[in-house]
């Protein structure tokens, strides 16, 4: 640091926060630790009384921290996010349209393992509304050495975009609900108006439903009745327990269908099924779905609904954090449910 006449601190940055008091009228903060000191600022420091300033002594190849959160922010951004001005060093990325958050976690940690870097996000593959804050960053001291910002804008292309917000496709979903005692009309189906519910929550729509028996080629018929209509994505509601008469992964087979996965780490939601017919997915939805405020099948939706194809892995990796409390009231997705 160092100590220095006013009148020659212009475009230095402070070090300390400078007060100012009014009598009756005000007491506060009239220049933060970090303000860069601009010309205009001279009269009123002298006024408040302040012939010396402390700043930090400039040095070539050192960045300013409003510079540094800056390029920080603006190598981390992808698709979809805009930046909010510098505050107190601090810069947020916020999402500039509805849809999924994606966030590089290998990138993101490399980017926290450079030294005296700050970037913090909110859990990934979520859906965020326009406006709502996803990021923030900074760096810890006032100024720091170019180079490490160069590092981590190096990181930033190796595994970029390191944060993107994903838009909502809105798809044609095909739905098909088995069970004898719906298919004959003995039980109101409930099923329907929740899968339902959900699709329309995510921006797109259930454009036919298909009421079938507990028939390995009834169910078949469905799903590839669907699929010849243009559901670009296909649900099949029960039939996936162990039970003989549960036939919904043999039926959507039989349609032609390769099993991703039945069966995930996931509770509630432990007997969800994931399929591809082609590039079309085809989700098999245990009976939960029909009564659990959030199952699997919340988690897996929004990555399909916008645009992604899941893998085995990406199931698997639920099991960290796929333990859902059922708390009352329900916050999903603002709790740990899915976010391992």
């Amino acid at each position: 640091m160092l100590k220095i006449k006013v009148e020659e601190a212009v475009g230095m940055v402070l070090c300390h926060d400078i007060t100012q008091i009014v009598p009756g009228e005000f007491k506060g903060v009239a220049f933060r630790k970090g303000h860069v000191i601009s010309q205009e600022d001279i009269s009123r420091m002298l006024q408040i009384g302040k012939e010396h300033v402390f700043v930090w002594e400039k040095k070539e190849g050192y960045l300013h921290e409003d510079e540094a959160a800056r390029r920080i922010a603006e190598a981390v951004a992808g698709p979809g996010l805009t930046l909010t001005e510098p505050q107190e060093g601090k810069i947020n990325l916020v999402a500039a349209r509805r849809g999924l958050l994606k966030v590089h976690v290998d990138g993101l940690d490399a980017i926290n393992g450079e030294c005296q870097i700050a970037l913090a996000t909110l859990h990934r593959h979520q859906v965020v509304d326009a406006g709502r804050i996803v990021a923030g960053t900074r760096v810890i001291p006032l100024v720091i050495d170019g180079k490490i910002i160069e590092r981590v804008e190096a990181h930033a292309r190796l595994y970029a975009p390191v944060i993107e917000i994903k838009p909502l496709l809105g798809l044609r979903a095909g739905l098909v609900i088995t069970g004898n005692e719906v298919y004959k009309g003995r039980i109101e189906d409930k099923f329907g108006p929740v899968v339902e519910a959900k699709v329309a929550a995510l921006e797109s729509r259930v454009i036919r439903k298909i009421y079938v028996p507990d028939e390995t080629d009834r169910i078949a018929e469905a799903v590839k009745d669907l699929k010849a209509s243009g559901a670009e994505l296909i649900l099949v509601t029960g039939g996936m327990s162990v039970d003989p008469d549960d036939l919904t992964p043999a039926g959507v087979v039989a349609a032609g269908g390769t099993i991703v996965t039945y069966g995930a780490p996931v509770l509630p939601g432990a007997m969800f099924m994931v399929a591809y017919i082609g590039e079309t997915p085809v989700l098999g939805l245990p009976s939960c779905v029909m009564y659990s405020r959030s199952t699997a099948l919340d988690l897996v939706l929004p990555r399909i609904l916008a645009g992604e194809k899941i893998t085995r892995n990406d199931i698997t990796l639920f099991g960290h954090g796929g333990l859902c409390l059922n708390c009352d009231p329900c916050r999903y997705p603002a709790c740990s449910f899915g976010k391992g």
